[in-house]
């Protein structure tokens, strides 16, 4: 099945559609999400390793789900659906998913780019109680790390992470001030 994303201009309005695979050869910009899971009670955040057969970025890090709204989606239905089918998690539409904001980056690879307006979303859970089911076409491992533990792998080997993580990280810590992250 084809997959059409959105692509949007500077001020993320939508602009037009196109096959994803295309999107990407072609550089275009177009609107994308991470979401982040968070459990309050050990003070971690979920990571995934992507799959190696990836189109790009196989073996790196990065937050717990991320992907593309698709034609005619809103981007909350569309986290909430790629969080059913990467991690097997369902959530009702008006769980506490919290969008915190977005941010433009562009990142070339060897046959496309990434070129998104990233949505980043937060989700407080209680991961003694998460029961995950990793899809292992779009996930390798996961993994729960403190903010600590993150900063210091992220100081040590910046090239283990995607390369939006960092900016969308970034973003979670400045809109959740008050998260406990030690």
């Amino acid at each position: 099945m084809e997959e059409w994303l959105i692509w949007v201009n500077e001020l993320d309005q939508e602009i037009g559609y196109g096959e994803k695979m295309k999107t990407h050869r072609e550089e275009r910009l177009h609107r994308a999400f991470s979401i982040f899971l968070y459990d309050p009670q050990t003070r971690k955040l979920l990571l995934h390793q992507r799959a190696a057969g990836k189109y790009h970025s196989g073996g790196l890090w990065t937050n717990a789900c991320c992907s593309h709204p698709r034609r005619g989606e809103e981007i909350r239905d569309a986290a909430v659906r790629r969080l059913k089918e990467e991690l097997g998690i369902t959530l009702d539409t008006n769980a506490a998913l919290q969008e915190l904001g977005s941010f433009q980056y562009y990142q070339k690879y060897t046959n496309c780019a990434e070129h998104e307006i990233d949505h980043v979303f937060f989700l407080s859970v209680n991961a003694q109680r998460l029961s995950l089911y990793p899809d292992p076409e779009e996930i390798a491992q996961l993994r729960w790390v403190t903010f600590s533990e993150l900063k210091h792998w992220m100081s040590e080997c910046p090239q283990d992470f995607t390369a939006w993580f960092a900016k969308a990280l970034e973003l979670v810590l400045r809109e959740k001030k008050g998260i406990e992250i030690l």
